[in-house]
């Protein structure tokens, strides 16, 4: 009975712990934004896809950069295909923002432009920070 017990316990706590930990990765900025940081947190949803929360700080409103832009995007490039916009990410008055997607990719670069328009279908702006990222 014992032994029943402990395994359906085993068996509940292997169903409830997520395939993939929370995985922290520091974004690489640019000489644009000197003081901007970045990090990106892997997880899994359900479904075994990857759930992707950017975080920024100290980063500039667009409108501030030299030229000045109006947004920032946000992209995912799978490895050896185009980039694809996945969003756009809002900076508030403390130049905080963070931003969620999810992406079947299993590796890719995350990375963030700044832009003329939110509904661009091709990074044209400039980069503000990269990081390639992989689960494992």
């Amino acid at each position: 009975m014992k032994r029943v017990v402990l395994s359906l316990i085993t068996a509940a706590v292997l169903i409830a712990t997520p395939a993939m930990a929370e995985k922290k990765v520091d974004m690489k900025t640019s000489s644009t934004v000197p003081a901007a940081e970045g990090r990106a947190i892997l997880e899994h949803d359900r479904n075994k896809n990857v759930q992707v929360t950017l975080e920024v700080r100290h980063l500039a409103k667009p409108q501030s950069l030299a030229p000045a832009k109006d947004t920032y995007v946000v992209w995912i490039q799978p490895e050896g295909q185009e980039a694809n916009n996945v969003g756009v990410l809002r900076v508030n008055d403390e130049l905080k923002g963070d931003f969620r997607t999810t992406t079947p990719y299993k590796k890719f670069d995350l990375f963030v432009t700044a832009e003329d328009s939110p509904t661009v279908s091709s990074p044209s702006g400039t980069e503000i920070m990269r990081q390639q990222l992989e689960d494992k």
